[in-house]
This record gives structure tokens, sequence and C-alpha cells, in this order.
């Protein structure tokens, strides 16, 4: 059954009602999610032609986000009283990530989108994101057109890509090979294994590789956030006493992750580490994590411009689900290295 979807009244006067956009509180974040998944909703059956059961696919975004950086989620509510739109907005030290950003599609092209996105764009400025940046479809020129307003541009595709694992017994004659494990020198342990007074001291060292990779990236905030909510874990490939590659991952339930699915957020291999068959023995110990704890699929983003890792994950068997365009703006925008083994997301 669709979703129906309110119709923006007139006052007394005729007049449109007014829209106020404001900082997120805790008693709006059902309210916030109903919206974003009611506008992608409406937006994915305009496109697909029918209504998904879900329109993330059971991923969720709002809460942990909100925990997470409180100060980058609005809303735009109407006369003080019902939300009919949002935005969400995280820093990553010098990179700010906008999204998802939602007006209910009878509040459409009355500016409310914008007025959100100029709110975040303050909230970028005022913690000093010297690169911003969004994702989108690809395909929807209305998207395109809104976030070009604001200086955005259209850089390459993202490509969300998984691989169903393979639950054949080991033991099966016709069984192909299971995931290898980590090849010997490379260990691979989780973030959450650490003792408290280590976990500090592995932060900084995972800032270290990510301000390699571009200059003042720091997803601190993300490894902190799942690991404080268990909304999944980090993995940690280390080389000897060298932290050679992260992989920052949720697992079903509130997380990012669709039902029935691992899904690696960021993953990144350390420059100096950056060996191709590194990042083939990470994703197999994420495929095999995934077996350890039964989910059906794993689920890899790849921006193609890290076109190393992206010919990588094509090679281990991964296929395009479905495909989103970054949008950039800022002084950083052509950081990318195509030969950086990197795996991040940034929906």
């Amino acid at each position: 059954m669709r979703a129906t979807v309110d119709r923006a009244g007139l006052d007394p006067q005729g007049r449109l009602p007014k829209v106020q956009v404001r900082r997120v509180r805790k008693g709006d974040l059902a309210k916030v999610r109903d919206v974003m998944e009611q506008t992608f909703g409406d937006f994915l059956e305009r496109q697909l032609g029918t209504r998904p059961r879900q329109a993330f696919g059971g991923a969720q975004y709002v809460h942990h986000r909100w925990l997470m950086e409180p100060w980058g989620c609005f809303v735009a509510e109407e006369d003080n009283s019902k939300i009919v739109g949002a935005a969400l907005a995280v820093t990553w030290g010098s990179v700010g990530i906008l999204g998802p950003v939602a007006v209910l599609t009878n509040y459409q092209n009355q500016t409310i989108g914008q007025q959100l996105i100029r709110a975040a764009q303050e909230f970028f400025e005022e913690n000093n994101a010297t690169l911003q940046g969004a994702v989108t479809y690809p395909t929807s020129p209305k998207h395109l057109f809104l976030y070009h307003k604001f200086g955005y541009k259209p850089k390459a595709l993202t490509a969300i890509m998984s691989r169903t694992i393979d639950r054949t017994p080991a033991h099966a004659a016709a069984a192909p090979a299971p995931a290898k494990p980590a090849k010997p020198g490379l260990n691979v342990r989780r973030f959450s294994s650490l003792e408290e007074t280590k976990k500090k001291a592995t932060l900084a060292r995972i800032h270290r590789i990510t301000n390699a990779i571009c200059r003042g990236m720091d997803v601190s905030k993300e490894i902190e956030i799942v690991d404080g909510l268990a909304l999944g874990d980090t993995l940690l490939l280390e080389r000897g006493r060298d932290l050679a590659g992260f992989a920052i991952y949720h697992t079903p339930g509130v997380s990012e992750a669709p039902a029935g699915a691992l899904y690696v957020k960021f993953l990144a291999l350390d420059p100096p580490h950056r060996k191709v068959e590194h990042l083939v023995e990470f994703v197999g110990a994420v495929e095999a994590l995934g077996q350890e704890l039964g989910v059906q699929r794993v689920i890899l983003p790849v921006y193609s411009r890290y076109w190393v890792a992206y010919s990588t994950l094509v090679q281990c068997g991964y296929q395009i689900d479905f495909s989103m365009i970054r949008m950039q703006r800022g002084k950083q925008e052509d950081y990318e290295d195509p030969t950086h083994l990197v795996l991040d997301d940034w929906r």
C-alpha cells in the first residue's frame, strides 16, 4: 500500500505555512526517520514504478548520526508543529559529508531543501571543513541542480557493490575455496578487543592513514560511535607493529547495514602498504567475518576514481548493486589518487 503524503496547507490568507529550520532534538528522531523513509520511498516509487518495502533496505541513518554529530542535524518544521524535511551532516576532520537530505514530496519546490543545505553549509564552515561532499542520484536532474546551486560539482560514480557469501560446507567435494585468512605477517583484530587505554593510540594511528589519503581527514568519530553503540566494529590490519589498514563495518540492526548484510563504510590501506594482495586479503577477512556472523552478503562501496580498488573488487567477484554520483566543493576537491586502496561511502 502506498504511503500517503500530507499536502501543505494554506493559512486563512491563502499563504503557504511558515517553515523554520532548526537543529534536531532527541524527541524528533523517530519523525526524522519517517520523513527520510517516506521521501525516498516516494522517489524510488517514481523511478522504479513500484514502491520498495523499505527505502533503505533496513539501513538506518538518523539516531546514531545525531548522537555522533548533533550540531550537524537539522529539521524543517511547519508552524512549529510538523517536521516536513531533514538534513544530516557530519565532519570527518577537514571533510564535511552532507546527507541524506529529504523533504516530503508535497513540500518540495518551496526552497525548503535549499534552507536545509544552507544550514549544513554553515555547520561545515563553523567546523573548518575545507572539502565538502555529498552523493546523489546521477539520473535525477532535480537533485543534481539542487547541489549545483551550492557550488557542488559532479565528480565520479560511487559503486555500491556486493557479493553473496558462499555457505557451501567446506568439506563438500565441489565447494570452492573459502576466503583465505590474512597472510603470515599480517594479523587482523577488532578495535573493540583493545584495552581502553590502547584505543586512543590506535585512533591516532588510523588518523595518520586518513591524513595521508586526504589532508585533515579524520574518521575517529565514526569508529567511536560504532564501538560505543555496538553498530558493528572496526577491523585492524596489522603487519608486525605497523597498522597496515582498517575497515569500519556495520552489522544489521540499528546501523547503516541493510538487512542480512555486513556493510563496510570505510576501508583504507596505509599508502606505504598499498599492495593489491593486501586489499584482497583484507576483503577475504571481511568475508570470513560475514560467514562468522551469519549474514548473506557483504556490501563494499568504492569510488570509481580509486580505480585500482574498484578493479580489485571486480576481480574478487563483486558486482554493482547501484551507483551514485559524488558531488564535491572546496579547496581539496581533486585530492584522490587512483592508486590509493580506499573503499568509502559518502551517503
